[in-house]
């Protein structure tokens, strides 16, 4: 029989630790790694304690089946501890439970914690009770069982802001919990503002049942408190400790697949794991309070993340407030098993994949150019909640059978054979197609960078990822569009044909139309070729 429980795991820092270093770590490294196996973890919580005793810290994990805890996906988490976590891990007071979940009690108003945002989780008070049993007596749990189900929590549930009442048991019947004395763990959730300590708080204290089950069962009782302070998702995000860091903390691992810089200009670099199945890494950067603005950028086929490094720096002085998000456009790296073209609808999942993963629940902005300014487009038409508002470059609201059939002949050279063919061959062609003349000739060091950016492009992710941009059309869909938008593009854009393009269909966006900005001496990237340029052209929209 399936038996869902908990992890239940208390902490508590030796001196010698810093805090940064103990939250970086277990925000950045154990927790995240924990909410990418889904199939055990549905979620994981940290809490500070508030009743003054240590251990000061709780994390909880909800666990879909104890027995996964038996399974080699759990137990090579910690067999493959990386240095960092081993050396951390052995500066914490740690103790770990494991308990088995027997009843549940809640309010219509509770949701589960991971749903909510993390201003509306951040506060939420736990308060823990374990109570030991008499030994050898006969019938204790379940007498204690029945008294907290049809009495006691029953009458918790009339305390103002009450959400929430679960009876566990331990020790946890996997066999890896360790051996001892049977207790009874509750744990009640509260909303912020609660009745706790109150008059119908101290009437569920002071019945002849409670007496009676505490005189007959009850061998000891312990009482924490604690207030939420931390939600987990599977992408670590945790810059605000990472910043306080010094040089030394970089950290950087193949497992998990992470990599932090600390300090001023503190940087996250990892992935997430789209519907699919495939990874998409992504890079955190910018202001490293949990409640900054978020802007994200969408890359044009065929390049990175890197592409928006000219512009990234420009905001890092301009806009210290924002914090940034970038992301590798799936078919940089790689294809799913078993390969499907990308889709518009796809690309725009992906994004809210990620933001899901990293708790982003609106961003600030999202910034797209060329098929990543038609996922920006699709983006704010499939997730407007999601988005405050968007800038659109060089891009077309519809395909062509003359673009179809253009990318079809490209996709023919990126797989033909060297020298003649190859990636190779389709760098310089397509970087020269795309930029201006003026950046050919007078930023050839801007031309050789996004030539390599190119070249290093995945073959087979560029054959099924361009398919996204061969049969959409969202001309009529735009105009239902609630979120704001600009649209901007390079003067030179296919020799001035997308600025005719773009001009005749920014007027459909919504009900009250779009902008355009038109950025000079730049052609298909102008965010590349004219960073200060484009910068101008942006900067009232964010």
């Amino acid at each position: 029989m399936a038996t869902p429980g908990m992890l239940y795991v208390t902490m508590q820092p030796e001196p010698g630790l810093s805090l940064d270093q103990f939250h970086e770590w277990y925000n950045n490294e154990h927790g995240p790694t924990r909410l990418r196996i889904p199939q055990i973890f549905t979620n994981g919580l940290r809490y500070r304690a508030t009743d003054g005793q240590e251990p000061h810290f709780l994390a909880a994990y909800d666990v879909t089946q104890m027995s996964h805890l038996e399974t080699e996906t759990y137990l090579c988490l910690r067999a493959n501890r990386s240095a960092r976590e081993a050396a951390t891990i052995g500066q914490v007071a740690v103790d770990r439970k494991f308990f088995d979940l027997v009843a549940s009690q809640q309010s219509p108003l509770f949701l589960p914690i991971e749903q909510l945002t993390d201003a509306e989780a951040e506060g939420l008070v736990l308060v823990s009770v374990e109570v030991s049993l008499k030994s050898g007596v006969e019938g204790a749990e379940q007498a204690v069982l029945k008294w907290y189900e049809e009495e006691h929590i029953p009458m918790l549930s009339k305390i103002p802001g009450w959400l929430r009442s679960r009876v566990f048991r331990t020790p946890s019947t996997i066999e890896g919990a360790a051996a001892g004395e049977t207790k009874i763990v509750t744990l009640h959730e509260y909303a912020k503002e609660n009745g706790l300590e109150g008059p119908e708080h101290k009437a569920s204290m002071s019945t002849s049942w409670r007496d009676d089950v505490f005189a007959k069962y009850i061998a000891d009782k312990s009482r924490r408190t604690y207030e939420l302070f931390y939600v987990f998702g599977p992408a670590p995000r945790e810059l605000h400790s990472l910043s306080k860091l010094s040089a030394a903390a970089a950290f950087s691992a193949a497992a998990p697949k992470l990599s932090t810089t600390p300090g001023e200009n503190a940087v996250i670099s990892s992935y997430v794991t789209a519907a699919d199945g495939l990874e998409i890494p992504y890079r955190l950067e910018g202001n490293p309070s949990p409640g900054a603005p978020t802007v994200a950028f969408c890359n044009s086929l065929l390049t990175s993340l890197h592409m928006w490094d000219p512009l990234v720096e420009i905001l890092k002085q301009k806009r210290p407030d924002l914090r940034m998000l970038r992301y590798d456009t799936r078919g940089r790296h790689d294809i799913p098993t078993p390969p499907v073209p990308a889709t518009l609808d796809m690309l725009a999942d992906d994004l809210a994949t990620l933001l899901s993963a990293l708790r982003i629940p609106q961003l600030h902005a999202l910034i797209g150019v060329s098929m990543g300014g038609a996922t920006t487009l699709k983006f704010a038409l499939k997730y407007p909640n999601k988005l405050a508002k968007f800038v659109a470059c060089d891009f077309n609201v519809a395909s062509s059978e003359a673009n179809t059939a253009a990318w079809k002949e490209r996709i023919a050279v990126a797989e033909g054979p060297a020298p003649e063919s190859g990636i190779g061959k389709l760098a310089p062609a397509t970087v020269s197609r795309w930029f201006h003349p003026h950046t050919m000739t007078e930023k050839k060091d801007v031309a050789d960078w996004m030539t390599d950016m190119v070249a290093g492009n995945s073959v087979s992710g560029f054959r099924y990822s361009c398919q996204a941009l061969w049969d959409y059309n969202m001309r009529e869909e735009m105009k239902g569009c609630t979120v704001p938008g600009l649209f901007v593009v390079g003067d030179g854009d296919a020799k001035g044909a997308l600025v005719k393009a773009m001009d005749g269909f920014k007027g459909l966006l919504g009900e009250k139309g779009g902008e355009l900005k038109i950025v000079p001496n730049a052609g298909h990237l102008p965010m590349c070729e004219a960073p200060s340029d484009f910068w101008e052209a942006v900067e009232g929209c964010l």
